[in-house]
This record gives structure tokens, C-alpha cells and sequence, in this order.
């Protein structure tokens, strides 16, 4: 085993989990499931069967990863937040062929308490705030707020938030990179 998994935690038969990945208290990793290198899951998370999460994930403690998401490299799931896997749920009708599939993009992070709702995308590097519900696709480098959630401007992979000037220019103001913001699309120029 090349990775770690404290001994209150429960990883289930044909799980792919990368080197360097730690699984801390009281985690269940239900079959299926591929997990890449140095990912940090913590206590008391549930990651149902089938779900893929790339290199360098950090998910925090008490959040349900449910079947139909996938998240690429390095995205953050803050403490406590929720996907949902069926729009229309009812305990006495199976959906189990409805599940909808999540996409989290490379870099984004969704904060504490937020709720994605599933069949959505988040875009690359897209910051969704605390206790924010996303009911739609998310662009990348967004920064989205709110119950529905709502853009509130944009920020670099860094996290900061990013100030246009009238060409549609910008610089992180940590990192020194240059953003270009065209046709209501933030891309990195450096």
C-alpha cells in the first residue's frame, strides 16, 4: 500500500488510490473508485462508487462525494460541502439511472458549506464562496457568490482577485501572471 489510510477508515475492493494520498478518520472509499497521487481526503468523507479525483485534491472534513462526480487535478472542496447526484429525488423511487455527472476543472475550489448541484461544470480555477449554491455551469476563473449563486468578478490561479483595466488586462497581484479578459472569457496570457 503506497498510500496512507487511517485504521477507522474503510477503503472497498477495486479502488485505484495514487501514491502519497492520506485518508484520515472515519472515510469510506466505496468500490470503483480512482483517486490520484497526493490526495489529502479528510474525516468523515464518503466517496461513492465510481467517482475520479485527480492528483492533488483536497477534500475537507464532512463532505459526501457522490457517484457521477469527477474532479480533475489539484481542486479543493472546502469543509462541509454537498453535491447532490439526482435533480428531482423522491426515497421511494429508484433514479439510480439519473444520476448526473459533475465536472470540477483543474484548480477550482468550492468553500465551506456550498452546494453544487449535479450536471453542472465548474470551470478551471473558478472560486465558488462559502454556503454558495451553484445551480449552473461556472466559467473558468470565475469568483461566484450567493443563493443562486452569482459572479462576482474573477480571479487568478492563485486565488486573487482580479481587477481588469479597459483593454481587459490584468495581473495576479501575488504571482506576477497576466490574465486577458475577452468576449466574457478570462484566460492566463503568462
Amino acid at each position: 500500500m503506497n498510500y496512507f489510510k487511517h485504521e477507522s477508515s474503510y477503503v472497498d475492493e477495486n479502488c485505484i488510490i495514487g501514491e502519497g494520498t492520506k485518508i484520515w478518520h472515519f472515510s469510506h472509499v466505496m468500490s470503483g473508485c480512482k483517486i490520484g497521487e497526493n490526495c489529502n481526503i479528510g474525516q468523515n468523507v464518503v466517496i461513492s462508487p465510481d467517482v475520479i479525483l485527480g492528483n492533488n485534491v483536497k477534500i475537507q472534513n464532512n463532505v459526501s462525494v457522490y457517484t457521477g462526480v469527477i474532479a480533475e487535478d489539484d481542486v479543493f472542496m472546502g469543509p462541509s460541502m454537498v453535491f447532490t447526484n439526482v435533480i428531482n429525488p423522491r426515497s421511494h423511487v429508484s433514479r439510480k439511472d439519473e444520476y448526473k455527472q459533475t465536472i470540477l476543472k483543474k484548480g477550482c475550489s468550492v468553500g465551506a458549506n456550498a452546494t453544487v448541484v449535479c450536471g453542472h461544470t465548474i470551470g478551471e480555477y473558478a472560486l465558488i464562496g462559502a454556503g454558495t449554491v451553484v445551480t449552473k455551469d461556472v466559467k473558468p476563473f470565475a469568483l461566484m457568490v450567493g443563493n443562486p449563486a452569482r459572479q462576482l468578478g474573477w480571479v487568478s490561479e492563485n486565488g486573487q482577485k482580479l481587477h481588469f483595466d479597459a483593454d481587459g488586462n490584468a495581473t495576479c497581484p501575488a504571482t506576477g501572471q497576466e490574465y486577458k479578459l475577452e468576449n466574457g472569457f478570462v484566460t492566463r496570457i503568462k
